[in-house]
Formats: C-alpha cells, sequence, structure tokens
C-alpha cells in the first residue's frame, strides 16, 4: 500500500529536501505521468505529500507540464489540501520583488492546455468564480503575518502560456487591467483541483517586476527570476513549513463540494 498524505505541495525541490524522512513513491494516472515520482513526508504530524511540477531538475517548461496527471496524482495518495506556491513577476509598483501575493482571483491567457478531467459523456460545469480556498487563504495570509514576511492579502494573477515572456504591448494590457501577478503555471493546476474537490492556495514569491513596470525598460530575464527565487527560497520554505501544522483538519469551505450542481 503506498503512503497517504491530507496536503500536497507543487513547487521546487528546494522544499521536500528538508523534510527528512521520505518515501517517494510512483504514481500511474489516467492521464499518463506526473511531472515525476511524488515524495511523501510529515511536518509536525501532518501527511504532505510533494510533487515538483517542472520535475526534477527543472526539465518541463510550463506549456509541457501534465497538469492532469499531476493533480490526479496527489488525488490518488488522498490529498484534500493542495498548496502551489510558484515564482512570479509583478505587474504593479507596489508589488515588489521579495514579498508574497496570496492570489484571489485568476485570468486564463494560455492555449491548448489538457485543463478538464470531464470530457464527457456527462457534461460537467464547475464553478470556478473564487479560483482559490478561503479557509487556506485566510491561514496562510495569518501564517505569514506572524513570521514577518510582507504578503500582499488579494491579487489578480494572470497566467500567459509561456516559455516565453511578454511583449511590452502585452504587459501593458496586463497593467492597464489592473491585475497584480503574472505567472505560466496557475492555469490549469488551481481549476483542476477545483474539479477534484481539492482546496487549493496559490502563494507567488515575486521574483521580478514585468517589464515596463515602475520605469523599468529592460526585459526580463530568466537569470535574474532565479537569482531572486533561490535567495527567497528559505522564506518561503518556512513559511510552508510553518502552514502546513496550521492548516484546519476539517474543512469549512465550498471547495469540497464543487461538484454539486455542476452536472445537468
Amino acid at each position: 500500500m503506498p503512503p497517504t498524505a491530507e496536503v500536497g505541495v507543487f513547487g521546487g525541490s528546494g522544499f521536500y529536501s528538508f523534510l527528512g524522512d521520505v518515501e517517494e513513491v510512483q504514481v500511474d494516472t489516467p492521464y499518463g505521468p506526473p511531472s515525476g515520482a511524488v515524495a511523501v513526508g510529515q511536518i509536525d504530524g501532518r501527511s504532505v505529500a510533494f510533487l515538483p511540477r517542472h520535475g526534477q531538475g527543472h526539465t518541463l517548461p510550463p506549456h509541457k507540464i501534465n497538469y492532469r496527471a499531476n493533480v490526479w496524482a496527489l488525488k490518488e495518495l488522498g490529498v484534500k489540501r493542495v498548496i502551489g506556491p510558484c515564482a512570479a513577476g509583478s505587474l504593479k509598483e507596489e508589488v515588489r520583488p521579495g514579498e508574497f501575493v496570496v492570489c484571489d482571483q485568476l485570468v486564463d491567457r494560455t492555449a491548448g492546455r489538457k485543463d478538464t478531467f470531464y470530457d464527457g459523456p456527462i457534461t460537467t460545469h464547475v464553478a470556478f468564480a473564487d479560483p482559490y480556498c478561503p479557509e487556506l487563504r485566510e491561514t496562510t495570509l495569518k501564517t505569514g503575518s506572524d513570521q514577518g514576511i510582507t504578503m500582499h492579502d488579494r491579487g489578480t494573477v494572470v497566467t500567459i502560456q509561456g516559455p516565453r515572456f511578454s511583449t511590452r504591448a502585452e504587459s501593458k494590457w496586463f497593467q492597464d487591467a489592473g491585475w497584480e501577478v503574472i505567472n505560466m503555471t496557475q492555469y490549469p493546476e488551481a481549476y483542476l483541483c477545483r474539479e477534484l474537490e481539492m482546496c487549493y492556495v496559490n502563494i507567488s514569491l515575486i521574483t521580478d517586476y514585468d517589464v515596463g513596470v515602475a520605469g523599468k525598460s529592460a526585459a526580463v530575464s530568466h537569470e535574474e527570476v532565479l537569482k531572486v527565487f533561490r535567495a527567497n527560497n528559505d522564506k518561503l520554505r518556512d513559511l510552508l513549513f510553518a502552514l502546513v501544522p496550521r492548516i484546519p483538519s476539517e474543512r469549512n469551505c465550498p471547495c469540497g463540494t464543487a461538484l454539486q450542481g455542476a452536472r445537468g
């Protein structure tokens, strides 16, 4: 019997390398292989399943990630709560590199990604007006605040296809719309969790200003993104380790009943 977990985390290997005693599990899914083995360990008595969304060694670009397999793998292990930390760019001057945004809204600008488990024959329309779990968002914000981390308590993340960064015209379009964060992986990851009635919270670690923000004329570079992310990785890891034990065991949110009324 494979191990089970109640909390799942998508992210980079900098997280689970600190878990200590972990068991790696290969999970078969109807949608093909996930990004890698799932590492299951303990944080303060809570069982946590970790899956690197980009694969070991960051080998999968955003548009090549098998999001359905990744989410299904966590569900197979019993996960009901999912934390989705990610590197992201800022679209507003007041949202600074090194700070965190706990997003409350999402805009999808991707194309061609497999983004549903329900291809028929039963038509299923899942509500997604509020993409992120309100209970997990509240717990995450309180935990970060208690640790003295600068946490923005709301923000809209626009998910672009990648792997390229935005043009200046696209970035201005997103800024003019009033959105705060830009990223390449939040969709369909967050929505697929909703389809399987799993809670999902996003923690965006701001690594850069998108081109044209705050008078920045230089183009975004992958090298600079990685530099800022690595400089703040310990802060993110500490937040995750403090957050997991605080997550309520019982869910008091609508995520677990997302399929009610979704099928005609």
